[in-house]
């Protein structure tokens, strides 16, 4: 079965030798594939500014939604070959009804060295006091909460709702839970929260946690994204320089995140504490990437910024369904990625998805 992308703006080539192949997940520059990014559903329970707007959102349909058993067998195919990170994202993952048992069930799952998959979240944490301890039963390792200001005003209007006491009760089971690193994302904006850099970084070494600042990327929905309302990577650096020493942290990996020690702050277990900063647009990490997306409908996608998909529900939903055929999409996508995402390109194009559709 011949691998069908759904094409965004362009229609990318599958190159042959993808049907029976083996072993890693390999794109034609070397990168080893390693993190599958699954999206849940499109659905969220904020309206973020930067994110989507407050009304007319177009949500995907419910029948084209991958079931439990398909995640769980996409997933089964990717430790396969290779993945060893399932990270489940949304919209908002915990407004799936069965995140209990998706957890469960992708946590079961071991890779290729006979480990079980580790299994982590990304999410806005408004359910998470309620639902945590069945989380970490059922298998969930690690956690990332997104918060980008810690004032009540200020959060009711960039999320168009007054949920700050449920995300800021999550944090408090995260921290309480043990799971570990705790990290908190922050998209930092000019003019909106720029000024609660510090006392974001302060909040999260309070709750035994690392902040992460994001750089605000062209991902909205309504493609109103403006690089002067982008905080810098080094206008964030230059600020918290302000109030604390920082050191570099070596070895980045692929991980998204540059980090740097705060000197003479440290975690409940006595390590340095760190800041991280995800500079997508000023400084990519494109050349360690080792990432592939799944979307709540089956999407494949082997970048964020991709305007290229390839439907995997055709072959979980067809008569002649195998794993082999799933394979096959998963290196057709692999042997598709480009170098880099190339924001900074004068021909670069808003990807067509909102990041609520795409998954985190």
């Amino acid at each position: 079965m011949t691998a069908t992308p759904v094409s965004i703006g362009r229609r990318p080539s599958i190159l042959p030798g993808d049907e029976g192949a083996s072993g890693p997940l390999v794109d034609g520059f070397g990168r080893v594939h390693r993190d599958l990014r699954i999206s849940l559903t499109d659905r969220c329970s904020l309206r973020c500014t930067y994110c989507m707007p407050e009304q007319g959102m177009e949500w995907l349909a419910r029948t084209s939604i991958l079931t439990l058993d398909e995640i769980e067998r996409v997933a089964r195919v990717a430790a396969a070959a290779g993945i060893t990170t399932l990270r489940l994202t949304g919209g908002e993952p915990l407004l799936r009804p069965d995140i209990v048992e998706v957890v469960d069930r992708l946590a079961r799952i071991r890779g290729v060295d006979g480990e079980p998959l580790h299994v982590a979240m990304t999410t806005n944490g408004i359910r998470l006091k309620e639902l945590l301890p069945s989380l970490v039963d059922a298998g969930l390792r690690r956690l990332n909460i997104s918060i980008d200001t810690i004032d009540r005003e200020r959060f009711a209007t960039l999320t168009r709702r007054d949920r700050l006491d449920d995300v800021l009760e999550g944090i408090e089971a995260a921290r309480a839970s043990g799971l570990r690193p705790l990290k908190l994302n922050a998209v930092a904006m000019r003019g909106v929260n720029d000024d609660e850099l510090v006392d974001l970084v302060a909040f999260a070494i309070a709750h035994d946690a690392q902040l992460r600042f994001i750089e605000q990327m062209p991902l909205d929905a309504g493609h109103t994204w403006d690089r002067a309302t982008m905080v810098t990577r080094e206008e964030i650096l230059e600020t918290l320089s302000a109030r604390w020493d920082l050191e570099p942290v070596p070895g980045r990996g692929g991980a998204p995140a540059e980090r740097w020690t705060l000197a003479g702050e440290t975690t409940s277990d006595g390590e340095p504490c760190t800041v991280g900063v995800i500079a997508s647009v000023t400084a990519p990490f494109c050349g360690d990437c080792d990432r592939l997306r799944l979307t709540a409908d089956g999407q494949l996608r082997n970048c964020l910024f991709s305007t290229s998909e390839y439907d995997l529900l055709p072959v979980l939903r067809g008569d002649a369904s195998t794993d082999a055929a799933i394979d096959a999409v998963l290196r057709a996508c692999i042997r598709g990625k480009l170098p880099g995402h190339a924001i900074d390109d004068p021909g670069f194009l808003q990807p067509a998805r909102g990041m609520n559709a795409i998954g985190g």
